[in-house]
């Protein structure tokens, strides 16, 4: 019997490779195994558009075209242990699965608090479908929400909750939410335009107590102030899942290490030649950014992992060595992208902006829609913009360092 290109992850990395495989000409046998027990859905718009309405699968459930109807999908199933020497993993019912490839797409899972006596009702996560299907039946008009975490999802979800009609205060750390990703004064601009919709910050603080027994009541923050809340949204980072690969001779130094092409490195820096890893968890090398490997926890990057690892193990399975040669020397190089929606703000990004020592107005007002350049060693390494769309994409193709 021919052993499956198989799949750890079934969300949206683990649905592209497989689509990557056919179209790539790969006919043999695919096996995705995930935690979830939802087919795989798009995960952004959780915090987001979905979050202010009902909350199903069918909302965000991605497409499953005939080229992956062949796929069997294991789900609400997870992955104990894997053998990288023998080439077989292991799931939580001790059913053993053999492989002739192996993808790694495990994602990653929320922070949470480590404080003690937490609350077990009220305080919520947004990672999953069930994450949001838990958070939405709690948000109604009126309900006091208090978000940890200055973040991304941490302000989306506030500003959802806002629409919601709740009241909502988000907590942060540092001097003003969204400070790292884009900067002092587009994070200023920001955090006035969601004060401006009715949402209070608490910024330069942190979370010391979480108080009301069973039910989340109160938190309590180090400037001793205490704020009465019905639900605590924890959105505080999240952490690779990387626990699975612990007993094998794989680099996992803050991710799954991988090569320019997506194999999965060992400890020694040489590849384990059948074995690769896309998505959030994989840690890559990207030098037309960064001088360092690192993971980016942008939307398209998934995809486009996907897409070089599906061709690169249809050729490696096919036998053409000189083709999967030819392949393997293509550095991955994306273009890494991200969008959010917080009110009437629309903001749009290419690059790795946090990579930036200096930051300038390219176009538009602060306070309106506006372009903002991120330049690291003089050259142009990202772009954000609110608003002006067609005038960010134009900027997609300039970015990136010419000395990589």
């Amino acid at each position: 019997m021919t052993r499956p290109v198989l799949i750890i992850g079934a969300s949206m990395g683990g649905l592209r490779v497989a689509e990557s495989l056919r179209r790539s000409g790969y006919a043999g046998p695919i096996v995705a195994i995930g935690e979830e027990t939802h087919p795989p859905y798009n995960r952004p718009p959780l915090s987001k558009e979905v979050l202010a309405a009902d909350v199903n699968h069918e909302a965000v459930a991605f497409p499953l075209g005939e080229a992956v109807a062949d796929v069997e999908w294991i789900l609400g199933r997870k992955v104990e242990r894997v053998d990288l020497e023998n080439q077989v993993v292991t799931d939580d019912l001790g059913v053993e699965h053999q492989y002739e490839a192996l993808v790694i797409a495990t994602g990653l899972r929320p922070r949470r608090l480590d404080l003690p006596g937490m609350p077990k009702k009220g305080t919520h996560v947004i990672r999953s479908l069930d994450d949001a299907i838990a958070l939405r039946s709690e948000i109604s008009e009126g309900t006091r929400v208090v978000v940890y975490g200055a973040g991304f999802i941490g302000c989306e979800v506030a500003a959802t909750a806002k629409k919601l009609g709740a009241h909502v205060t988000v907590i942060g750390k540092g001097p003003v939410p969204l400070l790292r990703p884009l900067g002092l004064e587009l994070a200023r601009d920001i955090q006035a335009r969601q004060e401006a919709q009715g949402v209070n910050f608490f910024m330069g603080s942190t979370i010391t107590k979480v108080t009301g027994g069973d039910q989340v009541e109160s938190v309590l923050l180090d400037s001793g102030v205490e704020l009465y809340t019905q639900v605590l949204i924890e959105a505080i980072g999240s952490e690779p899942n990387l626990e699975l690969l612990h007993d094998n001779d794989v680099d996992l130094d803050g991710g799954v290490g991988a090569d320019s092409s997506l194999r999965v490195l060992r400890k020694d820096g040489t590849v384990w030649q059948n074995v690769y890893v896309v998505g959030d968890v994989a840690r890559f090398p990207i030098p037309q950014f960064c001088d360092y490997p690192r993971r980016v926890e942008h939307w398209n990057i998934p995809t486009e992992m996907a897409r070089k690892v599906g061709k690169e193990v249809a050729l490696q399975l096919s036998g053409d060595t000189n083709a999967f040669e030819e392949e393997i020397s293509k550095p991955f190089a994306p273009i890494p992208s991200f969008w959010s929606d917080q009110f009437d703000v629309s903001l749009l990004a290419y690059g790795l902006i946090d990579q930036a020592d200096e930051i300038t107005l390219l176009d538009g007002e602060v306070g309106s829609d506006c372009i903002y350049g991120y330049y690291k060693r003089g050259e142009l390494v990202g772009v954000c913009g609110v608003g002006m769309r067609s005038k960010v994409m134009g900027y997609r193709n300039q970015v990136g360092l010419t000395h990589a």
